[in-house]
């Protein structure tokens, strides 16, 4: 039999891995940027185009490579971060596999300039696809500059899966913030499409914070800070009235790298537990500092995802320093038990006497005499005529003794009022509707009836008329007496922005918008006020996740979104005129059965059902 195991060429092994380490342009921008910050750099410029697709460029000013260092530094297991396996268990670098560069340059064109401070000229090397095209001396700053163009140019199928250049630039900017937090001592410049996105200086990492999503941010932050001999916790975590639904500003650190633990992401929640609204999460920007041997980093390529020694003593210490903190700083709601001051007896009644208050009538008094002047009263004051007999004046008038309250109406529970006000009248009494529990709608029909589930039924009818109002154009609005200001991150400025249109066709009217907020004038008939806050904050939270690629995906999110958001909650009392323009509009919707989210909307049960049980 014929050997069949063979060794896999070099350039192709490289496109195996690029497909582990390099998943999208901002898999590059993560490893550049990380490279250029392990060089010692201090400052860094990110330069974007067309999310990343076309071109991906990253200067930094650090110590650069020779050029021998430079022509390694593209083959698989190159690096100088670590020399032995028991540097796995002291890293203080972001990299340390030495894939990265052989990775990015097995799918992409890539060229590299760089030069250290000791040598007079520089090197460029250009490779394509594994393969390298030049290496040349050249005159060069010193540091080094990354440029990668034509990603996945060699791997049409992957290139295709990729998203929309807003889509992409998204998850660059998510990454970018991970990075800049994590090292707020190194400035950087981001520039996207040739314009300025981000001008970052050098400072401490609360104005990091600010400079990145909103001068806003400052007086949200708490401070944390506890050490330890398991770990050292310092960083913020923002105040309870600020926790949204979404999970967008969400950051630990372990030894100044981006991790994902949901682990002690519930720590936070149980610090945080009855202070912030159920389903809405608190915002925190935590640095853990622990042993470097007490960590492993090495069990995924993205290297997120970390494995602690004692992740329960960690657990127990960060719930508690985050409690520690919402205490100290007084922004959890507390009993004060100390004796009011505004209540304390005042100093010249101290050693008074406590009387009981006389009350003096004058029975002589009759509102209804005429009162003149008195002439010998120099004050000018009034004489008060002595009557006799006042209690003439009330006789012939009749007390009514009925106290009875028989004729007096209550209501046995509190009846909402109707989802269709305007329209009472235009509904005609031919269906016999009940509700069950305050979740469900009970119609008859000819064959039985019909169990209808009221919210999914409403989030249906809305779903398809603010579909409606998205394509034809023709919303309603209310316009406020007040706008509203609405603070936001920059990151969600930009989705606002980029969902404004779509927005605007449903009955949204917006003033200006800010870099960290924005004004609403006018809202939807159905939309309440109070509710614009919650509204946006979820729209904004499904458009992260989901992260629609074209403008049909964001037209029918957006309805969802506001479907699911202002339709009839379970628990909530529908009148009789309600419950019937429900059942009518459900049954004039071209999909009766099926909810936005693709779950069943009825039952019914037929005559035939119902025999079944009795036999």
């Amino acid at each position: 039999m014929a050997d069949i195991i063979r060794l896999l060429p070099d350039h192709v092994a490289n496109q195996i891995a690029a497909g582990e380490v390099v998943q999208r342009p901002s898999s590059v921008v993560k490893e550049l940027v990380e490279n250029a910050i392990d060089a010692g750099a201090t400052e860094i410029q990110l330069i974007i185009k067309d999310g990343g697709k076309t071109l991906i460029q990253v200067v930094d000013n650090g110590k650069g490579m020779s050029g021998t260092d430079a022509r390694l530094s593209f083959e698989r297991h190159a690096t100088s971060k670590i020399q032995k396996a028991e540097d796995l268990f002291n890293l203080h670098t972001k990299g340390f596999r030495g894939e990265a560069l052989a990775s990015i340059a097995a799918i992409a064109h890539v060229e590299m300039l760089t030069r250290t401070e000791d040598d007079d000229i520089g090197t460029k090397i250009k490779i394509e696809g594994s393969k390298i095209v030049s290496q040349e001396v050249v005159v060069a700053p010193k540091g080094t500059s990354m440029l990668v163009k034509n990603l996945f140019f060699n791997i049409p199928a992957r290139r295709n899966f990729l998203k929309s250049d807003q889509v992409e630039f998204r998850h660059i900017t998510d990454e970018f913030h991970r990075i800049s937090l994590a090292h707020p001592q190194v400035a950087f410049n981001f520039y996207n499409n040739g314009s300025d996105v981000f001008q970052l200086p050098a400072t401490d990492f609360r104005k990091r914070i600010v400079h990145i999503f909103g001068r806003k941010t400052d007086e949200k932050l708490v401070p944390v800070d506890e050490e330890t001999h398991v770990v050292k916790i310092s960083g913020y975590i923002q105040k309870p009235e600020f926790a949204k639904k979404s999970r967008g500003e969400q950051f630990f650190f372990a030894n100044n790298r981006f991790i994902k633990s949901p682990y002690l992401h519930h720590a936070i929640l149980g610090a945080f537990e009855g202070v912030i609204r159920p389903g809405t999460h608190p915002g925190y920007f935590l640095n853990l500092e622990v042993d470097p041997g007490t960590i492993d980093i090495n069990i995924h390529p993205t290297k997120t995802e970390v494995k602690f020694d004692d992740e329960h003593t960690l657990y127990a210490m960060l719930k508690s320093t985050v409690k520690h903190s919402l205490g100290q700083f007084n922004v959890v709601p507390a009993l004060d038990f100390e004796q009011n001051q505004n209540l304390d007896t005042p100093y010249s009644y101290k050693n008074k006497q406590v009387g009981i208050p006389q009350v003096v009538v004058d029975s002589t008094f009759n509102p209804f005499e005429t009162v003149q002047p008195s002439r010998g009263n120099s004050g000018g004051g009034y004489s008060k005529p002595k009557v006799d007999g006042w209690e003439s004046l009330y006789t012939g008038i009749e007390t009514n003794t009925d106290t009875s309250a028989s004729h007096l109406e209550f209501e046995s529970e509190v009846v909402n009022s109707s989802i269709f006000d305007n329209e009472k009248d235009s509904v005609e009494h031919t269906t016999t509707t009940f509700q069950l529990r305050k979740k469900y709608i009970i119609t008859t029909i000819k064959s039985g009836m019909v169990v209808i589930n009221q919210s999914r039924a409403h989030q249906r009818v809305l779903y398809e008329n603010f579909l409606k109002n998205i394509t034809i154009k023709e919303a309603v609005s209310q316009q406020l007496l007040f706008p509203l200001s609405l603070s936001f991150s920059p990151g969600e400025i930009n989705i606002l922005k980029e969902i404004k249109e779509n927005l605007c066709t449903v009955g949204f009217v917006f003033g200006e918008i800010a870099e960290d907020g924005v004004e609403i004038s006018g809202v939807p008939v159905l939309v309440v006020e109070s509710e614009v806050q919650m509204i946006m904050e979820q729209l904004i939270s499904d458009f992260q996740q989901e992260i629609p690629g074209d403008s049909f995906s964001q037209s029918d999110m957006l309805a969802k979104t506001l479907a699911k958001t202002l339709s009839v909650k379970t628990g909530e009392t529908l009148d009789e005129f309600s419950q019937v323009k429900l059942v009518n509009d459900l049954f004039a919707c071209k999909e009766t059965t099926l909810s936005p989210f693709n779950k069943r909307v009825y039952v019914t049960i037929t005559e035939n059902d119902i025999e079944r049980k009795f036999i």
